[in-house]
């Protein structure tokens, strides 16, 4: 099977739109990933290896023989959309693209359509995110996990843990693997062992930093090693395994989270934040494959 040309480091801008210039080529390739191309076997009459053709003015293929039709963009949400196939198909891009996201404003300048329309693609792209990733896989090898509280107007008052009008989101990210985000109602010790227990295989190698609540991970069959950032430990080095405990990758990836709420999308409601945590793990989880990535998006379709 030849490489896709979006699996490249490469795949830039005029390589974008050189791959699909106009409406036929995103179809085609819709066509392709949904149904294997246009030379297939009639479902309906049966002939075997017939070549479906496009009919004029309308995004269906059709069998020569009896003229069975398919639409490439039926259950997806591209179905009856009125915007042009290589916008939606930019907007992709420009998701897998970045590390900060797409605001609604920026898609907007860059699509040249109203602020309702590019926010309702982003949104379905972001949905998008989530649909693409295999969230039924659980995370093993050593996994770190950390909670942060997210979003909500600051004037003053207490930061962190317990501050008001935040969402609490946890992370969960195999080292060198995917990565999960889930919004969270608080840090309680059945609620944080509920989310573990659903995405982390048991016996895994577990770090977390000191919350109280963790300390059920031991009684679980994880093998769990805290770091105590109260007393300025940051990583603890277990000789009698060999293995650095800590959990930088996973406050790495929040100091970007929150960085891009601050600097692309201002504020983000709780009722939205689980989108933007799909979009922003779907890059996390395939960050040595960067521009891999649009095709697992329009695979996802």
């Amino acid at each position: 099977m030849s490489k896709s040309p979006s699996a490249s480091p490469e795949f830039s801008v005029r390589e974008f739109f050189a791959r699909f210039p106009d409406e036929q080529a995103c179809l085609d390739h819709i066509m392709s990933v949904r149904f294997g191309g246009t030379s297939m076997d009639c479902p309906s009459c049966g002939s075997v290896g017939v070549t479906f053709h496009k009919l004029r003015e309308r995004r269906v293929y059709a069998c020569p023989e009896c003229r069975f039709q398919i639409a490439p963009t039926a259950n997806t949400i591209l179905h009856d959309t009125r915007t042009p196939l290589v916008s939606w198909f930019y907007a992709m891009y420009l998701f897998c693209t970045t590390r900060h996201g797409v605001s609604g404003k920026e898609l907007q300048r860059q699509l040249g359509v109203t602020y309702k329309t590019a926010y309702r693609i982003g949104q379905q792209i972001r949905d998008l995110t989530a649909k693409a990733q295999s969230f039924d896989a659980l995370l093993s090898g050593h996994v770190e996990l950390d909670e942060a509280y997210v979003g909500g107007r600051r004037s003053g008052g207490k930061r962190g843990r317990g501050a008001p009008g935040k969402t609490i989101v946890m992370g969960l990210i195999s080292r060198d693997g995917p990565m999960k985000a889930v919004v969270i109602p608080n840090v309680k010790k059945d609620t944080l062992r509920d989310v573990v227990l659903d995405n982390v295989e048991g016996g895994s190698t577990v770090s977390t930093d000191e919350l109280y609540s963790y300390n059920l991970l031991t009684g679980d069959g994880f093998k769990h090693m805290a770091v105590k950032h109260g007393a300025k430990e940051y990583a603890h080095y277990d000789y009698r395994s060999g293995e650095t405990f800590h959990v930088n990758t996973v406050e790495g990836f929040w100091r970007l989270f929150k960085a891009s709420i601050r600097s692309t999308h201002v504020q983000i409601s709780s009722k939205h934040m689980q989108r933007y945590l799909s979009e922003f793990t779907f890059r996390a989880s395939n960050r040595e494959r960067v521009n891999g990535m649009f095709d697992l998006l329009v695979g996802a379709l």
